[in-house]
């Protein structure tokens, strides 16, 4: 720890100190101000954890709602640079798979139907698709992190909790923004907003962004410093009726296309410290053989790569080409609202069409070994209806049903050694949920309310299948042309139907002491859906995971001084396990976890010119039971016996020989869960004065995590870092125009944001270095 104790995170460290030792639960601030101007407000913090609009501190559940303010202060442009600013929550990848955990709860799994271990919704639909989670932020009014398991309100894959983005409605008073900027690596970033009246009851709004960049890396074996190169762009179209003085409808259409090669510029992994053990497993006789008994120092890719084949340093790739990621996403969303007198109706209807196609180098060297294209198709519906009391009595409640369902189809090619692209695999599943809910809180007395929640869900996965033995005529290559293949169309291996029936419940007691706190203690229960594990041509069925929760909490928030802070205790059982072989996935469930914690989140406005917030989560998160976690290793040249998961397979009968990467097992009980720091905190700060007849308010965000792992068996670490942000603007007398300076991971530190792990190769990627520009705005009303 000495090392962690620089001048970059002393402040972080601090507050460390101050918040630890407090049962923490995440504050939540919902802004009403611009964002160009982070000045602290003393609007009252209003969530919808429940499913209705509702003070925080009135909301048993730990809440971190962030609002404009704290966005910019942080400079969040995705969705994932939230978890600079909301403690216990990480977003990693698993290639281009955004896959958020949330107090240790994730999932590293990436099958067709796999799904999410944390709900995301947009303006109250389900973001499913897991290759679209990581989208830039459109027009936001706030953004609630929901921690802990949402099985009763929100249900199926919410065991870590659930995300939450609302935008404005469209409005009938003319308004507009336009915000454009240019930051280090020639990257542009436009955006523009508009909403405007139709007649007096109908009203449209129109949003486009775009955003390029020429990328931070550099292809080593030619210099060229744009592999990297990416170009973003999605519109927003919105109309708002109000059909009655007690019904509305909103309609939207979204269309969003994404070029970014990002997640796929991978560099081998180092095993800096040894600690990755790859010749742990190999007998005294196989290491004197290779001449070493450590991997300290070694990348871990095949070990008799030529060093001219790999890359090693964190903005270099070496690889062979395409390596690519594109999406192209449309969305229809239809919102129907009703006063029906003793309660309100929502209806919320969605039809989703994802496209998600990659291209990746699986060994991470520019050896032709082993590359891959994955094209993910998914076609998803959903219809909700919500009820939800009308307030000021008693017995507050909601009640909903809801159906999903999700067509999840994967195409797989590979090229070995360099060959054309070829069918590799595939597989589909389609996956229907069924459900009904009731949640209802009864106010006892002034002080004391009860809380009683329980959700039905029925979950099935059919019409699955997975393809062997490719017979196709043709295949499509990595620039869409068309090449030859000899054989036929493949046989489709049909997968029996999976069905699961859950039963979610929520139990609370409530006491407000003052109407400027309270105090809870919670249980909930929450679950991951069973899924088939196709993409590992498994007929075998993956169970549900469940997690029992119980929370306790205390909330403070007087409109000048908030602090939310919670206690937490988990009971995480038939843990689904993912593990890479040569390019698929093996799933199965072989662990149970326990995990127990504190968080804290202060915010306190020093004045009206000066505010600061600050937050900070510890959480201890263990495999209880996981006796064959997947571990990689070399093969052993002294293993005779190819039935050993050790041995070396001989190149003449397709394998590699000595120097290959193989999978075999060890005891992870005890060990930390993968994607789970131990201490995760963030302090930000903003301050306003007057300037130039303007207003300059400057910010700034220290986010910290100490070290975690990427896998389960303790192989591959990241050390804990620290990301700086800062941000200066200036908005003239009129408050129309805006110009702000900006700086992004200013203290320039690099870490690894995923390692991809497999028999083939363990590759890297890394985070971008230090980054600043500038950016003007405009606005009108």
């Amino acid at each position: 720890m000495a090392g962690l104790y620089t001048a970059r995170s002393a402040s972080v460290l601090m507050m460390a100190c101050v918040t630890a030792s407090w049962p923490a639960m995440a504050f939540a601030q919902q802004s009403t101000g611009d964002k160009a101007a982070p000045a602290p407000t003393s609007t009252e913090i209003v969530v919808t954890a429940q499913r209705r609009a509702e003070a925080s501190r009135d909301v048993p559940i730990s809440v971190t709602s962030l609002g404009p303010e704290q966005l910019a202060t942080a400079n969040v442009e995705k969705l994932s640079d939230t978890a600079r600013i909301t403690p216990g929550l990480r977003f990693d990848t698993q290639g281009p798979a955004v896959q958020p955990t949330i107090r240790g709860v994730g999932t590293a799994i990436t099958t067709s139907g796999g799904g999410p271990n944390v709900g995301i919704y947009v303006d109250g639909f389900f973001q499913a698709n897991t290759y679209m989670s990581d989208f830039d932020l459109l027009n936001v009014r706030s953004i609630q992190v929901l921690k802990g398991p949402q099985g009763t309100l929100f249900g199926r894959n919410t065991t870590g909790g659930a995300i939450i983005i609302t935008t404005d409605d469209p409005s009938t008073e003319t308004s507009g923004e336009a915000k454009i900027s240019y930051s280090r690596f020639n990257a542009v970033n436009a955006q523009a907003y508009a909403t405007f009246g139709i007649s007096d009851r109908v009203a449209m709004d129109v949003e486009g962004l775009y955003r390029r960049s020429d990328g931070y890396f550099t292809d080593v074996s030619n210099g060229n410093d744009k592999i990297g190169k990416s170009e973003d762009w999605s519109i927003r179209v919105g109309m708002k009726a109000d059909l009655t003085d007690d019904v509305s409808l909103l309609l939207r259409w979204i269309h969003a296309e994404t070029d970014d090669p990002t997640t796929q510029l991978v560099n081998a992994y180092v095993d800096q410290s040894g600690g990755a053990g790859f010749f742990d497993k190999v007998s005294a006789a196989g290491q004197a053989i290779y001449g070493m008994s450590s991997s300290k120092g070694l990348p871990l890719v095949y070990l008799y790569a030529p060093t001219s084949t790999f890359a090693t340093k964190p903005s270099d790739v070496l690889l062979n080409t395409p390596v690519s990621f594109r999406s192209n996403s449309d969305a229809l969303q239809v919102t129907l609202k009703a006063d029906m007198g003793f309660a309100d109706f929502t209806s919320y209807t969605q039809y989703r069409k994802d496209l998600s196609p990659y291209y990746g180098d699986l060994d991470a060297t520019a050896i032709p070994m082993f590359n891959i294209y994955v094209g993910v198709n998914d076609e998803t519906w959903s219809q909700e209806f919500l009820l939800n009391s009308k307030p000021g009595s008693p017995l507050q409640w909601t009640a909903g049903l809801n159906y999903f369902q999700i067509r999840d189809t994967w195409d797989i090619g590979a090229s070995f050694g360099g060959l054309p692209y070829a069918p590799f695999g595939g597989s589909s599943t389609t996956t229907k949920s069924y459900a009904a809910f009731l949640d209802a809180t009864y106010q006892v007395s002034d002080k004391l309310f009860l809380t009683l929640g329980g959700r039905y869900s029925h979950d099935i996965v059919g019409d699955a299948y997975f393809i062997t033995n490719f017979t196709t005529t043709s295949f499509t290559g990595p620039n869409g042309e068309s090449i030859p293949w000899t054989g036929g169309a493949g046989v489709h291996i049909p997968v029996s139907t999976l069905k699961n029936d859950s039963f979610t419940p929520r139990a609370v007691i409530r006491f407000k002491p003052s109407e400027e706190s309270s105090v809870y203690a919670s249980y909930t229960k929450g679950y991951k859906a069973g899924i088939l594990n196709v993409g590992g041509y498994s007929q075998q069925p993956v169970k549900p995971e469940k997690i029992n929760a119980f929370e306790v909490g205390y909330k403070y928030d007087d409109r000048v001084f908030s602090a939310d802070l919670a206690g937490f205790y988990y009971d995480y059982k038939n843990l689904q396990v993912s593990s890479y072989q040569n390019g698929t996935a093996q799933i199965r469930n072989a662990a149970s976890s326990e995990i127990y914690g504190l968080e804290a989140q202060l915010r306190y406005k020093v004045s009206s010119a000066f505010s600061v917030q600050a937050g900070a989560s510890w959480t201890h998160a263990r495999y209880k039971s996981f006796t064959d976690a997947p571990y990689y290793s070399y093969c052993d040249p002294a293993v005779t016996d190819l039935a050993n998961s050790m041995a070396c397979i001989p190149k003449d009968i397709g394998g590699t020989g000595p120097g290959a990467l193989t999978q075999t097992s060890t005891d992870a009980s005890g060990f930390k869960m993968q994607r789970a720091p131990e201490f995760t905190g963030n302090i930000g700060a903003s301050y306003g004065l007057d300037l130039g007849g303007g207003r300059l308010a400057l910010s700034g965000n220290l986010y910290y995590t100490s070290s975690f792992y990427f896998d389960p068996s303790e192989q591959f670490k990241q050390k804990g870092y620290e990301v700086l942000a800062l941000r200066a603007e200036w908005t003239d007398p009129s408050d129309r125009y805006t110009v702000a300076v900006f700086g992004d991971n200013v203290t320039n530190r690099r870490y690894s944001t995923q390692v991809l792990f497999n028999t083939l190769g363990t590759g890297a990627v890394w985070n971008s270095p230090v980054t600043y520009g500038i950016e003007l705005g405009a606005k009108f009303r």
